[in-house]
């Protein structure tokens, strides 16, 4: 079915440890979507190859790395833009084929956000300071002069999630190297060329062997490893709350620091007021880009009653005028989603909204074609505590929510287990901020879905995760913060 394939010039499938590209005893099949066959074959990194490339990064670290100037790191960040920017098409047929989303996404999002990411971090790498404190002096005897530095956390361990790849490598890569640390990187098993292309342009770009080492691998395997590594000071972990709480469980045992972006279940809130048609648009972007496999998805679609009938019937209309099929043709609109392990999770919680009582507008099957596609689908008259109000399901599943007052809507919008964003669709700018005050969300956009940018943090509030990647915050996270104290 599908019309590209990756040429052999551009396909990296071993380990990247100390500079150099090597082979695993194993390897695991990756998979293509759209077609389910054989993309290629990956090295698995076994629990040894994660200590040698953890040996390297802290080599690094206390050598060459360590010794680079802030300066210096931001314009090997700069390059390293500049070279993904230079490869965006090898870049975006990788991410289709691997993930099966439609070859124009990652143009439009994955590609110039990572590209802006670096740029932003290349900005930041000289210019992380510290302060001078004043204090009483020491002991009534002498005068002291204090300040406070701050240097990078050490050796962190990357584990990147399948849904958005490069982009979220990116978050992690940026500041964690702008701040001076080395790393090791985990890509998802399901999707892992796009960030081992991205290491042969870290090493095109000239970084030092050992600053970045790409370990590909099976999670209960490779991710275990690094994740129990003693010799690893930081696990920056984007995916379920379930792997993100052993992760924590894990890394106390060796008072590791954590971040962790655990996904969410979005609510998009339209009230009285708002416009219609810009919202029904939103909205649709929410469910629909990437095949609905995002963490910030806007799946719960909250409507004030007057408009309900409205907004119900245009997004059934809109998830019936998605074309599903092959992501490198033009008419695509909808890709597959990444596994057959996927696609089955997705049709059973279409199946539990079905049996719960909800009403069925749109979808709620998989079309008769190879590859592991799911239609998208819209239920309507969705009680918030059924499952599908309730788990995140990361497809193209809208869930469709009454609410009567502003009070009710805040109310719906914050029963929920997580708190990674929020949408809030009004015209009344005194409104906007009143409801973005009340709902508990990491992010909250007024009048347009997922308004990123590298320089605004990231991250969730109760189960949707810890701490905050991009922007400052981003800096503050990758850094530890020392004190010195000289009496005068």
């Amino acid at each position: 079915m599908t019309t590209t394939t990756i040429p052999q010039a551009d396909l990296t499938t071993n380990l990247l440890i100390d500079g150099e590209w090597v082979e695993a005893a194993e390897t695991f099949d990756d998979l293509n979507p759209a077609d389910g066959s054989l993309l290629a074959r990956v090295a698995a990194g076994s629990a040894a190859d994660v200590d040698r490339a953890v040996r390297a990064a802290r080599a690094a670290l206390d050598g060459a790395w360590g010794a680079t100037p802030g300066v210096a790191r931001g314009a090997l960040l700069n390059k390293l833009a500049d070279l993904v920017e230079r490869d965006a098409a090898i870049i975006a047929r990788l991410e289709a084929l691997d993930i099966g989303k439609p070859v124009a996404q990652p143009g439009m999002l994955d590609i110039p956000n990572t590209v802006a990411t670096f740029r932003h971090f290349a900005g930041w790498a000289d210019k992380i300071q510290g302060a001078t404190i004043p204090t009483a002096g020491y002991l009534g005897m002498a005068a002291t002069h204090s300040y406070t530095v701050r240097e990078p956390v050490g050796v962190i361990g990357a584990i990147i999630p399948w849904n958005t790849p490069l982009m979220i490598a990116a978050w992690k890569l940026g500041p964690a190297l702008a701040a001076g640390n080395t790393l090791v990187v985990k890509p998802a098993e399901d999707a892992p060329l796009s960030i081992l292309h991205l290491g042969t342009l870290i090493e095109e770009a000239g970084f030092p062997a050992g600053t970045v080492n790409i370990v590909p691998g099976l999670g209960p395997v490779a991710g275990q490893a690094l994740v129990e590594h003693a010799d690893v000071d930081k696990i920056s972990f984007t995916g379920s709350p379930e792997i993100g709480r052993h992760i924590q469980k894990t890394a106390a045992d060796t008072f590791k620091r954590v971040t962790l972006e655990l996904g969410g279940k979005s609510p998009q809130i339209v009230l009285e007021d708002a416009n219609v048609e810009a919202a029904i648009n939103g909205i649709a972007m929410g469910l629909f880009f990437n095949q609905g496999e995002v963490c910030a998805a806007g799946t719960r679609i909250l409507v004030h009653r007057s408009l309900y009938e409205t907004v119900v019937e245009a997004l059934g209309q809109a998830a019936d005028a998605q074309v599903l099929g092959d992501p490198f043709d033009e008419a695509t609109t909808l890709g597959a989603l990444v596994s057959a392990k996927q696609q089955e999770r997705v049709l059973g919680y279409i199946e539990k909204g079905k049996a719960e009582g909800a009403r069925l507008v749109a979808g709620g099957t998989s079309p008769d074609q190879p590859g592991f596609f799911v239609r998208p689908t819209i239920f309507a008259d969705v009680d918030n505590s059924s499952t599908i109000a309730r788990e995140e399901i990361f497809g193209p599943v809208g869930a469709v929510i009454p609410f009567d007052t502003v009070e009710e809507a805040i109310q719906i919008a914050n029963d929920t287990r997580y708190g990674l964003a929020a949408t809030i669709w009004t015209q009344d700018v005194s409104l906007a901020h009143t409801v973005a005050a009340k709902v508990r969300a990491g992010a909250v956009w007024v009048n347009g879905w997922a308004a990123i940018d590298p320089a605004l943090p990231w991250g969730g509030m109760k189960a949707s995760g810890i701490g905050r990647e991009l922007g400052w915050s981003g800096i503050l996270a990758n850094t530890e913060e020392k004190v010195v104290t000289i009496v005068l």
